[in-house]
């Protein structure tokens, strides 16, 4: 047997009789993606748990309160593109490590910010880890596991999101329920250190792709180092930009959506913070399943069709879910397509990429694309937040939401297929 190759376990038949099949190093990378990218979502979701007590306590606008939120975002973009650039010169494992400690330390230090200038440079800091770990995270995944099961597998690393948001919405629960909101949103980000605890447990099991150890062998044999403009010249230009759009599309209204939605449920829907949880739990399992929908449909019918299928979805339900008047109770059956639909999106997204951009470059090209849609996709809920001003914060996050999802439509109509492509050196 070849080194770096692996036996293959037979597949046991049902929808999850895929993962028996996978190698144990595919399955510790499996684990080790998932997980990273879950604790990363608690992190990142629980600012938008404390937007409302920020503008009490504090006594910020709505406006700034859309900054902090677009700090981490923007930044993700600049972190996301470094943290490609150095998993293809330095490795897609070490990489993962440093973006986890990275958005675990500072998210512990937003908890100890005395103003706003302090939080807002802990939140600005943070997003250097939060784009890191997706790009380490999705390249190192999409790698190691085989081509008929790359969308399923990073389906599910998606997935880790909900279970992340969750996690946050639980804490959110949990501590605005026993402390003060002047206590309760620092020990919220106080929690956000424990991520920190799974880079033991990568140091120890996870192994670089072999797609990528042979091709740094050979890179280095012709004296050669990646370059991180080479996704900008053809015929990487082409699905740099357009994936670069698409990013936008799925991100803008993404967290147009999101990082508003607590703050509209409590002051337009004016819920409690408990029954605020609620709507947030139905609309949580919504965009668990749909990235378990996203990562079977794209391995099943194609990258392409996934695209537009959730992207029509998406933008539908968002505009009829914070725009239409509902009685409570379809308000609460509404927020499961608004989140299967808005996150089923990003499911096809990491394997498109790595099938796309060759291996000397994919985690720099994969960074850059994915998060160029966040940089510019974070200026939404900022835009959200101004508008809100002039006209209701229902109306302002439906209008943006349309907007940002029509973009991703019209990217994903030009994009190519590439589901089933097996990589190579």
């Amino acid at each position: 047997m070849k080194p770096g190759i692996e036996p293959v376990v037979s597949e046991r038949p049902g929808i999850v009789g895929w993962v028996s099949s996978l190698a144990p190093r595919e399955r510790y990378a499996f684990v080790a993606c998932a997980g990273g990218w879950a604790l990363d979502a608690m992190d990142v979701q629980l600012y938008s748990f404390v937007i409302p007590a920020l503008i009490t306590v504090w006594g910020i606008t709505r406006a700034q309160a859309g900054v902090l939120g677009t700090a981490a975002l923007l930044v993700s973009a600049l972190g996301g593109w470094l943290a490609g650039w150095f998993a293809d010169r330095y490795g897609r494992v070490r990489t993962l490590q440093i973006a986890i400690l990275w958005f675990a330390g500072f998210t512990f230090l937003s908890g100890l910010a005395q103003n706003f200038a302090q939080l807002f440079a802990a939140r600005a800091l943070l997003g250097l880890g939060f784009g890191g770990e997706w790009a380490a995270g999705a390249v190192l995944l999409g790698e190691v596991i085989r081509a008929e099961h790359r969308g399923k597998a990073l389906g599910i690393m998606q997935g880790g999101w909900a279970v992340g948001w969750g996690t946050a919405a639980l804490l959110y629960a949990l501590f605005f329920s026993i402390l003060p909101p002047q206590t309760a949103w620092r020990a919220l980000f106080l929690v956000g250190i424990a991520p920190a605890l799974l880079v033991f447990w990568v140091r120890r099991y996870v192994e670089e792709p072999p797609v990528y150890v042979e091709t740094r062998s050979r890179l280095a044999a012709r004296g050669e180092k990646p370059s991180f403009l080479e996704i900008f010249q053809p015929p990487l230009l082409r699905i740099t930009v357009l994936g670069g759009l698409m990013g936008t599309g799925a991100q803008g209204g993404y967290y147009a959506v999101t990082t508003w939605l607590p703050t509209f449920l409590r002051t337009e829907r004016h819920l409690s913070v408990l029954d605020s949880a609620g709507y947030l739990v139905v609309s949580i399992a919504g965009a668990f399943f749909g990235y378990l929908a996203g990562g079977f449909l794209a391995d099943r019918a194609g990258r392409r069709l996934t695209f537009l299928t959730f992207a029509v979805g998406a933008g539908t339900i968002a505009v009829i879910y914070t725009t239409v008047p509902f009685g409570d109770t379809a308000m609460l059956f509404l927020g499961f397509p608004l989140g299967f639909f808005a996150s089923g999106v990003f499911s096809a997204m990491g394997p498109f990429f790595t099938e796309h951009f060759p291996t000397r470059v994919r985690g720099v090209g994969q960074g850059f694309a994915y998060n160029i849609g966040r940089a510019t996709g974070a200026m939404f809920p900022t835009l959200v937040g101004f508008l809100s001003a002039k006209v209701s914060l229902s109306h302002a996050i439906g209008l943006f939401a349309a907007l940002a999802y029509a973009t991703m439509a019209v990217a994903a109509f030009l994009l190519p297929e590439t589901r089933g492509k097996v990589l190579s050196p």
